[in-house]
């Protein structure tokens, strides 16, 4: 059964339910299905044959993250179960898949394009990455064989097997939902990268990666409640995904160069390299503007928060104002 066949069998799940569900029973349900899937591939991910158990397990941990913080007001979980102990967790299993995703992609994307003489450049570059993920894939293997981590998953195990919740759990989803959803949204439309130009890309890089990361944050938040809304939000979702992966590819890049400055220093004896990575970063933003300023419009923030009043546990009922007014914008 492929990867989005399961997903999609979660959400059924839940979409089966009444309009009885409440905000605590879609929280248990949420946080155990992300501890599952965190905890499942880690004895396969230090086996270390195949690099995508570890992306699944770091999106898992980053995802049980977020249900733990969009759900906090309504779950009473062990000292344990700490949502700083899953944050580290995530940085020590990102710090390993990062160096992955950077090897890969100076090893298949970049180094065949180019003439032998920056080749061996390139391939003295990978080796030197090669040998900081030896460490860090060390620092992974110490953490999951360490008591903090054997800690929170025990933690978590009582908890699903004997959930607490506060009062505010047994409201109707429907009811709360809105008011769940509305804070995240607005921490969308609030972020100051929108009011960077495309022009000052470069100097306002990090605050770029900052919305790159509330961006994802709105995902994997907006992700857990897709049952509950109709096509307008579902379009959303896939919008806001695309321009993380627009500034994720974007800060990849910059990531690269910092490595590369680490492992071979005079980055200038790599010109076509430097000319690809230019390149890439072109592409990647080469729409940022238009972008922006949809996501500075007055009619477009409105119809988002509008949207987010109409929950429904049917999929297929959109409310008449709302059809194609996300989408056509």
């Amino acid at each position: 059964m492929k990867k989005e066949e399961k997903e999609q069998l979660s959400f059924n799940s839940i979409h089966e339910l009444t309009e009885n569900l409440t905000l605590g029973e879609l929280a248990q349900q949420v946080i155990t299905e992300q501890f599952h899937r965190m905890s499942k591939p880690a004895k396969r991910v230090l086996e270390d044959t195949d690099p995508e158990h570890l992306h699944q397990m770091r999106v898992s941990t980053r995802r049980l993250r977020t249900a733990m913080q969009i759900f906090d007001r309504a779950i009473l979980l062990p000292k344990r179960a700490d949502r700083k102990q899953v944050r580290n967790l995530a940085r020590i299993l990102g710090a390993v898949r990062d160096l992955d995703v950077q090897i890969a992609s100076l090893q298949n994307e970049y180094q065949p394009q180019f003439e032998q003489t920056e080749q061996k450049q390139i391939q003295f570059a990978i080796k030197a990455l090669k040998k900081q993920r030896v460490a860090a894939f060390q620092a992974m293997k110490t953490a999951l064989n360490d008591r903090p981590y054997k800690a929170l998953q025990t933690a978590f195990t009582n908890w699903i097997e004997q959930p607490k919740f506060h009062p505010i759990a047994h409201l109707p989803l429907l009811t709360v939902l809105p008011d769940v959803l509305s804070p995240l949204v607005a921490e969308v439309l609030l972020h100051s990268g929108w009011t960077i130009a495309q022009d000052n890309i470069a100097v306002e890089s990090e605050t770029l990666h900052d919305l790159r990361k509330v961006c994802k944050h709105a995902r994997y938040q907006t992700e857990f409640f897709k049952p509950f809304y109709g096509e307008p939000f579902h379009n959303w979702i896939e919008e806001i995904k695309q321009i993380q992966d627009r500034l994720g590819s974007f800060q990849d890049t910059q990531v690269l160069q910092s490595l590369l400055d680490e492992a071979i220093g005079n980055q200038a004896e790599l010109p076509q390299l430097q000319e690809k990575i230019q390149q890439t970063q072109a592409e990647a933003l080469s729409t940022w503007d238009a972008t922006r300023q949809k996501y500075l419009d007055q009619n477009f923030r409105y119809h988002l928060h509008q949207m987010l009043l109409h929950p429904t546990l049917h999929r297929d009922r959109v409310h008449p104002e709302l059809v194609g007014e996300i989408s056509s914008n």
